[in-house]
C-alpha cells in the first residue's frame, strides 16, 4: 500500500460511540424535523494504519502481537476513513472515545469472553 508503513488505513470506532450515533439518529427520525431521509457516516473521521493498531494495541494491552505481512488483498483499497461532519452536526454527536481506550476496552473484553469459556 502506497501508506507511510506500507498497511492500509482505516476508520475504528469504539462500539460504545456508534451505538450512541444510533440512539441520535432515532431521536432524529422521531422529532419530526426531518424533512426527507438523511444518510450519516458515522466515524472518528481519523485514520489508523494496520501497523499503528498493532502497535497501539501492543502498548495499551502488554501484549506482543505475531503478525505477518502478506500480499495486498485484490481490490483491498488503500485507505478509507469516515467524515462524520453530517452526524456532527444534524445530531450533535460526535465519537468521544480514544483510539487507545478502544483497543483497551476491546482487549478488557477478550479477556472476560476468555475467561467465562474455560
Amino acid at each position: 500500500y502506497n501508506t507511510p508503513d506500507g498497511t492500509c488505513i482505516r476508520d475504528y470506532i469504539n462500539v460504545v460511540d456508534l451505538a450512541k450515533a444510533h440512539v441520535k439518529a432515532i431521536e432524529r427520525l422521531f422529532d419530526g424535523k426531518m424533512k426527507k431521509p438523511e444518510i450519516y457516516n458515522i466515524g472518528t473521521g481519523k485514520g489508523a494504519s494496520v501497523m499503528e493498531v498493532i502497535k497501539t494495541f501492543e502498548a495499551v494491552s502488554g501484549k506482543r502481537v505475531p503478525y505477518e505481512v502478506v500480499g495486498r488483498r485484490e481490490g483491498d483499497i488503500e485507505r478509507v476513513w469516515a467524515n462524520p461532519a453530517l452526524a456532527n452536526k444534524k445530531l450533535n454527536w460526535q465519537a468521544e472515545t480514544s483510539f487507545e481506550e478502544t483497543l483497551l476496552s476491546a482487549w478488557r473484553w477478550q479477556e472476560v469472553v476468555n475467561k467465562r469459556t474455560k
